[in-house]
């Protein structure tokens, strides 16, 4: 595709808009991206690129950059709220997959990708300071209007979030994120390594969780530890929007995890290793009867926000980048078309993965043994078998694309044929 061929105009320096802009830059589109805040900066705190997420972001070539700011996740171990094992999988290049799991804190993930746009793409191609107001022009020009500027694209792609302009407008009465009732805290301690250093934790059940895994290392052979505590609190009042910056307070949530010692993973000692923590709701939206609309599409959070749970909100994000790009360099001649077998693609996929995540996704059988052994188990055999943990989990990771067997062939989405 000749670089004056199209005009892209992306909405939203996340995640899933740069590496928009970069797989879009990858196959010759000229892109330009606009977004709300006056600077890029390293917000939030630990994310889980999953493998096929990983397999996309080498295709950009960043795979080197990625695991010199990460770790590497080996092992995922499940266990009730008195530290007594369910089960446990193995993660990444461990569990035979081409690529790794990679673990890291979303401000790193934030930076490598905005050095890369940078470089290829040049600082002039990202705009700051620039909200979205809304869409106007036709259908085939759309314009995108900013508080002091209007610009004219080819083709809108708008990855602006779950508060997404964009989607308001074409959506007006959907209103605010759907809440579950639950909170979370999330948190970044340097502790001693847990386990081997490479192991991802998820204790309790959906009435109180807690999730943690390293995400990178520290200094005099600790680790950044991240972690999540999780439960309800249908009673708070709850914010309007979601903020990487909003402060969450200790003494909120500590109380419900003292006796949650279990010797080798202490969650108290971690809470309380947090310099600061931040609040969440767990929100999402549902999905949605159409992504596009004229040239403008949804994309990530925007199109498709979920609760996270099963690492997949960010992952998801990049392979839908990868798919809009990949279309376009399938279709370079019909836009329409592009966009249509963009939506086609992943629209279902990912209304697939909001629902899995309702229904607890891979964490379902958490919920199994707390209901049928609350007191705990001698033999969590007697309790759950593994044919049933394994119908479960296996079935998510169909959901959400990343099944083993899926992943073997290693190619990019960026390659697939994309036909009609």
């Amino acid at each position: 595709m000749p670089s004056d061929r199209l005009r892209f105009l992306v909405v939203g320096a996340g995640v899933g808009g740069l590496t928009t802009a970069l797989s879009l830059h990858q196959i010759g589109a000229e892109v330009e991206v606009f977004e709300t805040a006056e600077e890029v900066r390293p917000l939030g705190v630990g994310i889980n690129l999953l493998p096929h997420a990983v397999r996309e972001l080498s295709g950009l070539g960043l795979l080197e950059q990625l695991q010199s700011r990460s770790v590497g996740p080996e092992l995922l171990l499940y266990c009730t709220e008195r530290g007594q094992e369910i089960w446990r999988e193995l993660r990444g290049l461990a569990a035979g997959y081409p690529f790794p799991q990679l673990s890291m804190h979303r401000g790193r993930l934030q930076q490598v990708l905005h050095e890369a746009f940078v470089e290829r793409l040049g600082r002039d191609r990202l705009h700051l300071g620039q909200r979205l107001v809304r869409i106007e022009g036709t259908a085939a020009r759309p314009v995108a209007v900013f508080p002091e500027a209007e610009v004219q694209a080819d083709v809108v792609v708008a990855a602006d979030g779950i508060h997404s302009a964009a989607r308001a407008q074409f959506r007006p009465g959907e209103g605010p994120p759907l809440w579950n009732g639950s909170l979370m805290w999330r948190g970044i301690a340097e502790v001693p390594p847990v386990l081997d250093g490479r192991t991802m934790v998820w204790a309790g059940h959906p009435e109180q969780k807690f999730v943690g895994y390293p995400i990178a290392e520290g200094s005099d052979g600790t680790q950044e530890f991240n972690f999540i505590a999780e439960l309800p609190r249908p009673d708070s009042p709850l914010a309007t929007r979601e903020d990487w910056n909003r402060r969450g307070d200790v003494g909120d949530f500590l109380p419900q995890f003292e006796s949650w010692a279990f010797g080798w993973f202490d969650v108290p000692t971690i809470i309380r290793s947090a310099p600061e923590t931040f609040l969440f709701p767990m929100v999402d939206r549902d999905p949605l009867p159409r992504w596009t609309f004229g040239r403008t599409t949804l994309l990530g959070d925007a199109a498709h926000p979920m609760y996270p749970i099963g690492s997949n909100g960010a992952s998801q994000a990049i392979l839908d980048a990868r798919v809009l790009a990949g279309c376009f360099r399938r279709h370079p001649e019909d836009v329409d078309v592009a966009l249509a077998r963009y939506e086609s693609t992943r629209r279902p996929a990912t209304a697939a993965i909001v629902r899995a995540n309702r229904g607890l996704g891979p964490e379902l059988p958490m919920k199994l043994v707390h209901e049928r052994a609350p007191e705990g188990f001698s033999d969590v055999a007697a309790v759950i078998g593994p044919e049933e943990i394994a119908e479960v989990t296996e079935e998510y990771r169909r959901t959400a694309g990343f099944a083993l067997a899926a992943l073997q062939r290693g190619t990019s989405l960026l390659d697939d044929p994309y036909q009609l």
